[in-house]
């Protein structure tokens, strides 16, 4: 591949003098390779040139044939379904466009050999913890490229809104501080082209969902974070948007078919009343109006009941995972798109990958919202999901009002309980993705009112309860946003990212004492969560909340891990003969943080505002 893809490029330019000569012009083809050997052995080719329509496709390839074409009522477009044979061979086929018996353009198309065990490649799971990054505020490896010529929205690290500089290789500069500090995947926001004019920085208006933005650095670079965060012991996982895209997208300017767009490419805001889908008693025009309506003038939102819309978002997903090796996908607002291309979507990656882990963001507080998507859900409508995973908010939300409510009856802690108590609404709730913060949201040192007891007790608790941990870039060192939940200063940048910064929380220089503690108390429980297979696999057994305390057990038949916390100002001494149906016999534990031993004969001492977790044989 590394051979292919410089001959490709040199070919294209080449190609594009050519066309002009010749009266046509191809400006775009995608995608531009494919791989021999997958799962699908349809392919449908993108086409876009000036008056290409006039012209008619061929190839001469073994195992490589052209089913169908299609025109649509703009000439500048040509839609070429491929059947790709079972026994096709890796190498490079012309395909040719003639017109009169003439060829008038041609393009060598490379077939890619697949990475050996591409298909059962392994992902992210509960052994997992992700860590999460705006690759704009985290490190700034490479300051080249922080303006591109002919770019919008040009370099100010001075605004809250603007860019800041950080790149791909300010990542990769850093990979063994992600390491080191125990985390097992990386989520990027999204790293794809956006040219857009203002506050492009988070990623989510994309302008090319086949190029990586050159102010984070070239798709040759994101496959390369990849590659070296392997033999780190890290996965790379792609922050993927099906629901809209950005206004300066090429195609905007020359749309293939009209309702390529939703609303006829007027923009019609979005009700976001993601209830409406679910509603007995709603309407069609609500439920439209959430699923086509757009969230801002500037994100068109795409077409998915479009058939040439949905084939192109899923080739591009696949094709992402196959080039850069990704080891999972995370879907931005995923309930938004159409439902039968959603179950479509995850039904073609997960065919083409049936280990791929990919977590869906349903930004719901009502669980029986987010269940409604995981893949093995009994749902009211029929609907079948292939998601295999979901984001947790019901259980973010409980967490903070847990830690931070008075405790009452009904209050505290209590929230916390009740949320895990409505698991048996979700098919998997050992899969899903669970968190203190994102990109969207307040800091959780911010949510707990700054109250460092309450952050441990937090933490401690997405790192010990059931699902999959994700930290947010700098949660770690108490990263907060008091007084505002603008999202430019939630996703402030990573102290130590460039050079001139008097803090560096990669080496811990001038970090204050509280956020050396956070960051050594987060390592030291990452660092124990990987050697312990019970909070990997283990069931979760957990104990209604009782005066201000909460115990719960993470057990796999070898092991038990008990948690408990104390959110009292006083101590407590915790009879465990209430516990002694996960106890057992078993009369002494080993505590995870002093690594002394623990007597589980009869009482066991809390802390005031505290945390114990002890490991048991």
């Amino acid at each position: 591949m590394r051979k292919t893809l410089p001959l490709l490029a040199a070919v294209l330019l080449g190609l594009q003098a050519l066309s002009a000569s010749a009266g046509y012009q191809l400006k775009h083809l995608e995608p531009a390779f494919w791989w021999a050997g997958m799962k699908n052995q349809q392919l449908q080719l993108l086409v876009h040139g000036e008056r290409i329509a006039e012209l008619e496709p061929s190839i001469d390839y073994a195992g490589v044939s052209i089913e169908k074409i299609t025109r649509v009522d703009n000439p500048n477009y040509l839609f070429i379904d491929l059947e790709l044979g079972e026994r096709v061979k890796p190498g490079e086929f012309t395909l040719q466009f003639q017109k009169a018996g003439k060829t008038r353009l041609s393009y060598p198309y490379p077939l890619l050999p697949r990475a050996v065990g591409s298909a059962q490649r392994d992902s992210f799971d509960p052994s997992d913890v992700i860590y999460l990054i705006t690759p704009d505020r985290f490190a700034n490896g490479d300051p080249a490229n922080d303006e591109i010529g002919g770019m919008q929205d040009k370099p100010n690290r001075a605004h809250k809104d603007g860019r800041h500089g950080g790149d791909l290789q300010g990542v990769i500069n850093h990979l063994d501080y992600i390491s080191e500090m125990g985390f097992t995947q990386i989520w990027l926001n999204p790293v794809l082209q956006n040219d857009q004019p203002h506050a492009s920085y988070h990623g989510y208006a994309i302008t090319d969902f086949y190029q990586v933005d050159k102010r984070y650095g070239s798709n040759r670079l994101y496959r390369e974070l990849s590659e070296k965060a392997k033999p780190k012991g890290l996965g790379l996982i792609m922050d993927m948007v099906l629901n809209h895209t950005g206004s300066e997208h090429w195609w905007m300017k020359d749309l293939p078919t009209k309702d390529w767009i939703n609303y006829d490419g007027q923009f019609v805001p979005t009700t976001h009343k993601r209830e409406s889908l679910h509603d007995p008693h709603g309407v069609a025009s609500d439920r439209q109006q959430f699923s086509d309506g757009w969230f801002v003038p500037t994100m068109p939102d795409l077409n998915q009941k479009n058939p040439l819309v949905a084939t192109y978002l899923i080739q591009n997903s696949i094709w992402w995972v196959e080039f850069a090796g990704l080891s999972g996908i995370r879907v931005d607002t995923y309930s938004y798109p159409d439902r039968q291309f959603l179950a479509e979507w995850t039904r073609r990656l997960t065919e083409e990958y049936p280990k791929l882990n990919i977590v869906g963001e349903e930004w719901s507080l009502n669980p029986a919202i987010v269940a409604y998507w995981q893949r093995g859900k009994n749902n009211h409508d029929g609907y079948v999901s292939h998601l295999p995973s979901l984001m947790d908010f019901p259980l973010q939300n409980a967490v903070v009002e847990g830690f931070s409510e008075e405790e009452r009856w009904d209050t505290g802690l209590r929230k916390i309980y009740d949320s895990l108590a409505s698991d048996f609404l979700y098919a998997d709730p050992y899969n899903l993705v669970v968190f203190p913060d994102n990109h969207d949201m307040s800091r959780i040192y911010t949510q707990l009112n700054e109250d460092f007891a309450c952050f441990k007790m937090a933490i401690a608790y997405f790192l010990t309860t059931r699902g999959i941990p994700q930290l947010f870039y700098g949660t770690e060192i108490l990263m907060s946003n008091p007084g505002t939940e603008d999202h430019g200063f939630i996703r402030t940048d990573f102290p130590g990212g460039w050079p001139d910064d008097t803090v560096n929380a990669f080496t811990g220089k001038a970090l204050s004492p509280l956020q050396r503690e956070a960051q050594d108390f987060t390592r030291h429980l990452l660092h124990w969560r990987k050697q312990t297979p019970a909070i990997h696999q283990g069931k979760l057994t957990h104990y209604s909340p009782d005066g201000g305390t909460y115990a719960y057990f993470r057990h796999d038949g070898n092991r038990k891990v008990m948690v408990v916390f104390n959110k009292n100002d006083s101590p407590k001494q915790l009879p465990l003969d209430r516990f002694r149906e996960v106890l057992k016999d078993t009369r002494s534990g080993r505590d995870v943080f002093t690594g002394e031993p623990v007597d589980l004969a009869e009482t066991l001492p809390l802390p005031p505002r505290s945390v114990r977790i002890i490991e048991t044989e």
